[in-house]
């Protein structure tokens, strides 16, 4: 039974260390997003909460989607309020540089040496992302807030002056790089990777809240219905983003038999998994970055309000087809960096092995590249279908309320992806660590049958 693993859990006492440890840097983590920066009017906070609205002004919208992954930090106008967002940039732009700048590159294939130097490298370059990230912030919590019709109200008092900017930029400074701090402890004293928990406890933890404020509010019983609407959904955007997870296409291998003696070695068959999603969120990411770098650029410049930025307005048809297309881009892109066809094949020819009916070498390149290509194509769907699922729920239900539009980007696109990857992947390292020891693990049966082909 599953609960008889979750007992097992606590009966490995390095394993029960680590769940400790993990819970600690998460509870701080959480206190952390309740702290506001020194000088936010904490009754002008209290009243947009109480209104469902969130700080941004015009950019509200916009910013739901980082107050989710921050876990409300950003609507608490809270010392975490960039979340682990820098640290995260600068691991994709390292990540990229690793592959196209040779000294990088070569720094890479050092081993554990060389990945802590690209470490060192990456938190280097986390604290002008935050500089610049809380810069932009402050311009947001600065700038009036619309409530309540025509009111206009401040976050801020209107006479602070450049000593409260400095102070506030250091505050939100530090808490990024705290949080840099607190998931590589994580990553090095606890369960799973810290950066990846982290993103997930905001993401989660920001439930509930958006779940009492939709109730609260409810009128004739229609905000139950809409919160019935999304659970349902949400069942159904997890199963399909499992199934797809697990989703594979397997390629026969035969291995070439080997005469030594008067026995004969391999001739044996096997199978090469491709994953269907092989870059995994990382496209999803890229392509609401990119769509969200203008809009916080015309808001920072002060054009918030012009007519270019209706091309980027969530839920036009050309943000919509923007969407798609730099989606597919990014998932060809990110899966050319990481899946090496080439390098693939010189390794089956090494070892002996080729596919049924074609050539070792050039030609077995050329057909897993082949392969890899339709099944990416297959993958960056799903993908673009799940980022587009919370503004296709935004529209078809008419949600204007930020709690509202808060639980529906929580209960598809991004977020849904991050939490099931995470949740996954954590399942697996302490299902390792049950198996490892003799204890029962969480799945039953012969382990990769579950694995769906395509």
């Amino acid at each position: 039974m599953i609960f008889e693993s979750f007992r097992n859990l606590f009966k490995i006492p390095e394993l029960r260390t680590k769940i400790l440890y993990t819970a600690f840097f998460l509870i701080i983590f959480r206190l952390g997003s309740h702290i506001p920066i020194p000088g936010i009017q904490l009754d002008v906070l209290q009243q947009m909460r109480g209104d469902g609205q969130l700080p941004g002004g015009g950019l509200g919208g916009l910013l739901t989607f980082f107050s989710a992954l921050t876990g409300g930090s950003l609507a608490n106008c809270a010392i975490f309020s960039l979340g682990i967002m820098p640290y995260i940039s600068a691991s994709i732009i390292f990540s990229l540089l690793a592959k196209v700048v040779p000294s990088l590159e070569a720094l890479s294939k050092e081993g554990p040496a060389g990945q802590r130097k690209i470490n060192e490298y990456t938190r280097y370059a986390t604290v002008p992302l935050c500089i610049i990230q809380a810069i932009m912030i402050m311009k947001v919590f600065k700038s009036p807030m619309p409530i309540g019709g025509n009111q206009t109200v401040y976050l801020v008092a209107p006479d602070a002056g450049f000593l409260f900017d400095v102070s506030s930029v250091v505050a939100l400074t530090a808490g990024g790089i705290f949080l840099m701090w607190l998931g590589e402890q994580i990553t090095e004293y606890g369960v799973g990777n810290g950066i990846s928990l982290l993103i997930m406890a905001g993401i989660v933890a920001s439930i509930p809240y958006q779940v009492n404020t939709m109730l609260q509010g409810s009128e004739g019983g229609a905000e139950v219905q809409i919160l019935g609407v999304l659970l349902a959904l949400f069942v159904v955007i997890v199963f399909a983003i499992v199934y797809i997870s697990f989703g594979q296409r397997k390629i026969a291998v035969q291995q070439a038999k080997h005469v030594k003696g008067h026995k004969v070695y391999g001739g044996q068959r096997h199978f090469l998994p491709l994953k269907v999603n092989q870059a995994g969120v990382m496209p999803v990411i890229f392509a609401s970055s990119l769509l969200i770098f203008p809009q916080v650029l015309f808001s920072f410049l002060g054009g918030g309000s012009s007519s270019s930025m209706s091309w980027f307005s969530s839920g036009t048809f050309s943000y919509i087809a923007s969407y798609i297309v730099l989606i597919y881009f990014f998932s060809y892109f990110w899966t050319s960096l990481m899946f090496q066809p080439s390098e693939m094949a010189n390794n089956l020819k090494e070892n002996g092995s080729f596919i049924p009916g074609i050539r070792p070498g050039k030609k077995t390149s050329e057909y897993l590249e082949k392969v890899m290509t339709h099944v990416t194509f297959v993958g960056a769907a799903f993908l673009a279908l799940i980022a587009l699922t919370p503004v296709f729920i935004t529209m078809s239900l008419g949600l204007s309320n930020m709690a509202q539009v808060g639980f529906a980007y929580n209960m598809g696109g991004t977020s849904i992806l991050i939490i099931v990857g995470v949740v996954l992947d954590l399942v697996q390292k302490l299902e390792s660590h049950l198996l490892m020891r003799h204890y029962e693990g969480f799945t039953k049966g012969k382990r990769g049958s579950g694995n769906r082909r395509f």
